[in-house]
């Protein structure tokens, strides 16, 4: 068997860009997350059981500081455009390998507590499956 090697990296200059706007300045966190799921069937025999596996859902978690001054600002585009199916791009590592993914876009929280920065989560829901072969027009 091959001694497989492994590249581990930190992110700490990654680049976020939502259809043609970059926000990594805006956004702490990003990450693609699947929810797979599988089906079991039981007969009456203990040796008749049947396992399946479905196929995984995903979605995108992004964590960003909240911005509602900026008409431009990650907070304003997903409150502008909530509903709407946009293709992102992600690179954990700037100038690396690049995942690819069309997500619905969804509106996060307005506000948040005193004597912090106003931050907010969302989940956008890909469509389909994340990849790493950019989409073609």
């Amino acid at each position: 068997m091959a001694q497989v090697s492994v590249s581990p990296f930190m992110m700490s200059n990654a680049s976020f860009k939502v259809a043609a706007d970059n926000y990594e300045a805006s956004v702490s966190s990003v990450e693609f997350a699947p929810t797979s799921a599988q089906a079991t069937w039981k007969g009456l025999t203990p040796e008749s059981v049947f396992t399946f596996a479905q196929s995984p859902t995903w979605v995108a978690n992004v964590a960003y500081a909240q911005d509602w001054e900026n008409e431009d600002s990650l907070s304003r585009y997903l409150f502008d455009h909530s509903g709407e199916t946009i293709d992102v791009e992600f690179s954990p590592v700037k100038g690396g390998a690049t995942i690819y993914a069309t997500v619905i876009i969804v509106p996060g929280s307005i506000g948040g507590a005193v004597d912090a920065v106003a931050a907010a989560t969302v989940a956008l829901g890909v469509v389909g499956k994340p990849s790493f072969t950019a989409p073609t027009a």
